[in-house]
């Protein structure tokens, strides 16, 4: 048996999935979709403050401000979901009231972000923190806590691509989604539906390597406030309608493209435009106080 050929049967000949997204412990449920948000939340909390505090801002200030930001954010990103996604809610056969059941998943990600950022807007006036300095020393923290998230929909065995016979092909299980587990055939066994491409890997991966850029970026450059911020806006889409172009599940379309393109395509142009206004802003403020030294 040659070297290749021991290689090869060593490698996996695709990537498994949880056949369990839900575990009871003394009764109570917990969620891996769940967890893996609050993983998320927990490390953008945490790099937050610590590249706030470079910036100025008080010790315990990101707590103060994240809470507002993170329960608009699952607001808003629920919002996003029941609206661009409406037929399990209003649809045929549809369940109004399963719009209020965040735990079993379904958060859209530009509810969340816009929803977000207003209730981070909103904490630092509440608590005189500078929205702009909040905002470029999250940025990073929230690319990671939106990788992190992914993993949720690895446990929830959803939104994967096409399918592919490629060894990093994605096993994907008939779900259950009110039980949290896979459908189980006559003998017990996880029922496959097929491999697919991974575009929850996919996209952690990208954001990953975002929130690196962004603070190299950072480190490297004399970004104008608020510039880090617009990059980012700028950034993630870029990831996101490539990984977009691979999703095969039920989504609104528009001009035969996927919304969530049509969306990322807008908050792109929204990225540029703040990128260039806070840019601009600081020159104008920089001119005028130079005039008053003057």
């Amino acid at each position: 048996m040659s070297e290749l050929t021991v290689i090869g049967l060593a490698l996996p000949a695709s990537i498994p999935s949880p056949t369990v997204g839900v575990w009871h412990v003394f009764g109570i449920p917990l969620r891996a979709y769940a967890l893996c948000i609050l993983a998320g939340i927990a490390v953008a909390i945490w790099l937050t403050d610590r590249r706030l505090r470079v910036r100025g801002g008080a010790p315990g200030a990101v707590l103060d401000v994240s809470m507002y930001a993170v329960i608009a954010g699952i607001i808003g990103g629920r919002l996003y979901h029941v609206i661009t996604t409406p037929e399990p809610y209003w649809g045929k056969d549809g369940n109004p009231w399963a719009a209020l059941r965040i735990w079993e998943g379904g958060l859209g990600i530009w509810g969340a972000i816009a929803m977000g950022a207003l209730g981070a807007w909103f904490g630092c006036r509440r608590h005189g923190v500078r929205f702009l300095d909040f905002a470029d020393a999250a940025v990073p923290g929230v690319a990671l806590a939106q990788g992190i998230g992914r993993w949720g929909n690895w446990f929830n065995n959803e939104l994967y691509g096409r399918a592919t016979d490629q060894p990093w092909g994605l096993v994907i299980h008939q779900w259950d989604q009110s039980a949290g587990r896979a459908v189980l055939d006559a003998q017990g066994t996880p029922v496959v539906i097929g491999t697919f491409q991974p575009t929850f890997l996919y996209e952690f991966a990208f954001v990953v390597v975002l929130a690196v850029v962004l603070i190299l970026l950072d480190r490297r450059f004399a970004l104008h406030r608020g510039q880090l911020f617009g990059l980012y806006i700028m950034g993630y889409p870029l990831g996101r309608i490539f990984i977009e172009k691979m999703r095969t599940d039920t989504a609104e379309l528009i001009l035969g493209q996927r919304l969530n393109v049509w969306t990322s395509i807008l908050v792109f142009l929204l990225g540029a435009v703040i990128f260039w206004w806070t840019g601009k802003r600081t020159r104008i403020s920089q001119t005028e106080t130079d005039g008053v030294e003057k």
